[in-house]
């Protein structure tokens, strides 16, 4: 079993870490400032009293607190802000990032071992820096009979794919990057598109194991995409909406809905993992029957591309099941109303966006950690136990819920001015 190092001293540790923020200050005067005062020439700015505000007097005005804070409420209200940082990509990639450790860790604690342990000293927190690093390292091979162009193309569309999912899932209210009125149809669609990629890459491979694991992938999509999709129905019979942000709201003003749809949210979890080809459905990357599945053909960052969209793609089922059954962003108040007491100036802290961003993520992780718990206590299953899962149990038990939700509407008790809307 793995120790900590014999020769570990906390002044060493400190020192290290002084060593590091150095460098990254480093960096950041070096490299970042030059690269904000770049992006700034092409982002317009809002005027500040009366001034036109520029590139250059926007740097003099980082120092001064009244002046900086009417630039940053502008910034953070952009849609560059929303598709980039939040609620974009950078906050699934970090929730992404975070996923990952977990789970080793997590799955460590399950089966009484470590995990990772050395890099970054305190529980290995910087194993997720070290293997990004290794992987931007590693010499990506392309298999010399591959499609070269599909093959590279691939993994830059699961990402893209993945990050398409996200920008439809909404973090908080009028925090998202693209609130349609048939979100949820869209998220439906653009997930139709997963296993397509996957065979597409199992094909461009020119290899037998990863063309075994795309047809796998093809055939579970074809099982589970039809339970998936009539989990969410029942939802949007009780919400009578496809808005994202209407179904959250139809829970506020009543109740969650995995009360009264708690089959349907059972289906949707199992065709999550499905959907996310995770234990017990792991079967299009089976590594004791097919090496590797569709992934076999995979190195360096083209592996590590395939892994960021696998993990952003977990995060957006999460929230999607958070949206569709646990309330969305609903919850008790906790953060205070007033970040400075007293202050009359531009306000960027909004206490009721904090409470729903701190409620959101804590669920998403809840979802998530269920998602992650099958892999340390569940076997993979047969193909055709996966296929008659999918066609007979899951479709029947999705029916019995959308029956349930129906009656609800009808008999008053949910649906406008029905007794449970408050």
């Amino acid at each position: 079993m793995a120790t900590y190092p014999q020769n570990f001293r906390f002044g060493e540790f400190v020192g290290s870490l002084i060593w590091l923020i150095f460098w990254i200050l480093i960096i950041i005067a070096l490299v970042g400032l030059p690269l904000i005062f770049i992006v700034l020439f092409y982002v317009p700015l809002p005027p500040v009293n009366g001034e036109v505000l520029t590139p250059y007097l926007f740097l003099t005005m980082m120092v001064d607190p009244t002046r900086t804070l009417p630039i940053i409420k502008f910034l953070i209200h952009t849609d560059l802000f929303r598709i980039t940082t939040f609620p974009g990509f950078s906050y699934a990639a970090i929730i992404a990032a975070a996923t990952i450790f977990i789970e080793r860790k997590f799955l460590a604690k399950m089966q009484l071992r470590v995990g990772p342990l050395y890099a970054g000293k305190i529980e290995g927190i910087l194993q997720l820096i070290a293997d990004g690093l290794k992987l931007i390292a590693k010499e990506i091979i392309v298999p010399s009979g591959a499609d070269k162009p599909l093959f590279w193309a691939a993994p830059i569309a699961f990402v893209a794919a993945a990050a398409a999912v996200v920008a439809l899932i909404p973090a908080a209210p009028t925090w998202v990057v693209a609130d349609v009125d048939v979100g949820l149809l869209a998220v439906f669609a653009i997930l139709g598109f997963f296993p397509l990629i996957a065979l597409l890459f199992s094909w461009a491979s020119n290899s037998k194991y990863p063309f075994i694991g795309g047809l796998r992938a093809l055939h579970q999509m074809i099982a589970f995409e039809i339970p998936f999709i009539l989990s969410a129905l029942s939802i949007v019979i009780l919400s009578g909406t496809l808005n994202l942000t209407g179904i959250v709201n139809s829970q506020i003003t009543s109740y969650w809905f995995i009360f009264f749809a708690p089959i349907s949210a059972f289906v949707f979890y199992i065709s999550s993992l499905a959907e996310l080809e995770r234990i017990p459905f792991d079967l299009p990357e089976a590594e004791s029957e097919i090496v590797a599945g569709w992934l076999t053909e995979t190195s360096g960052m083209i592996y590590g591309l395939l892994q960021l969209g696998s993990y952003v793609k977990t995060y957006a089922l999460a929230a999607l099941f958070v949206i569709l059954f646990l309330g969305g962003w609903a919850g008790p108040a906790i953060f205070p109303v007033e970040l400075i007491p007293g202050y009359t100036g531009v306000q960027v802290y909004n206490h009721t966006t904090m409470d729903a961003i701190f409620w959101f993520t804590l669920k998403v992780f809840g979802v998530i950690m269920l998602m992650l718990l099958p892999r340390g206590i569940s076997p993979r299953i047969r193909i055709d136990i996966l296929l008659h899962t999918g066609w007979y149990k899951l479709i029947v038990l999705a029916f019995i819920n959308i029956f349930v939700a129906l009656a609800l509407i009808y008999g008053g008790v949910l649906g406008p001015g029905g007794l449970l809307v408050r």
